[in-house]
């Protein structure tokens, strides 16, 4: 259930504001933030210990920022399986997922930002559409854009419901952020912060931006990791909490 936000002003001096939730099995083994990829050195991201790729991912020299969901549809042959952890990478160097051999992939939502241009691309395992993200706030969830994709009838269709629910309102109500090159996570993003930190909702309310689930047999689902991005025309702002709601975790990649 990951949660990608983004706001596009191109009045602004900061005309993109990328926010990445991932949502994962807590148990799952990464890296936090760093240049992890030698065949892509201008890019920094997270790392999946499992298979190497990230969720998030940002060229500061470009710059651009990319992140990925899952997505819904026709699953991939478990034996020619590719990791979604690749898509972010391309993104952010300025691939695009066009030219890949698709159906080896799981559905995902792809989202590729740049300060002049933000793009969505969805595949559901048989076709892949892409879109771009104009002016405006954008709320994207495993359903898709906004939630508009089908429901399946299962709990989450109601926790991503009362998600963009809750937080759309607020995100536009509060003032936007124009992140700068100084100072703490907290002052570059303001009234954002606190929203992208949780809203002060219990982990377990359906409506949380962080949740923290026990699926029974072990198995504990949850936000991992929160990422920040803010792109201007000649630099990008990249923030990282590794312990989301906690307004101390907040860290500055770049």
């Amino acid at each position: 259930m990951c949660t990608a936000i983004v706001s596009v002003d191109p009045s602004s001096p900061v005309p993109v504001l990328l926010v990445g939730v991932r949502d994962e099995f807590v148990a799952r083994a990464w890296q936090p933030p760093g240049p992890h990829w030698p065949g892509r050195p201008g890019l920094i991201g997270g790392r999946d210990l499992r298979a190497g790729g990230t969720w998030f991912a940002a060229d500061p020299a470009a710059p651009r920022a990319a992140c990925v969901l899952n997505g819904r549809g026709r699953m991939a042959p478990e034996e020619a399986r590719a990791s979604r952890g690749e898509l972010p990478l391309l993104a952010a160097a300025g691939g695009d997922p066009g030219g890949l051999e698709l159906p080896r992939f799981d559905p995902f939502h792809l989202i590729g930002a740049g300060p002049g241009d933000v793009r969505l691309w969805s595949w559901d395992g048989v076709e892949l559409t892409a879109r771009p993200l104009g002016p405006g706030l954008h709320l994207v969830v495993n359903r898709g854009l906004e939630g508009e994709g089908p429901e399946t009838g299962g709990s989450e269709d109601a926790y991503m419901s009362e998600r963009i629910a809750h937080f759309r309102p607020r995100l536009a109500a509060a003032v936007r952020p124009e992140p700068g090159a100084a100072g703490t996570a907290a002052q570059a993003w303001g009234e954002w912060l606190p929203l992208v930190d949780g809203d002060g909702l219990a982990r377990d309310d359906k409506r949380a931006l962080l949740p923290l689930l026990d699926l029974g047999g072990g198995g504990v689902w949850g936000t991992t990791s929160v990422s920040l991005a803010a792109l201007t025309r000649d630099g990008l702002r990249y923030d990282f909490s590794a312990e989301p709601g906690d307004p101390r975790a907040w860290g500055r990649v770049h």
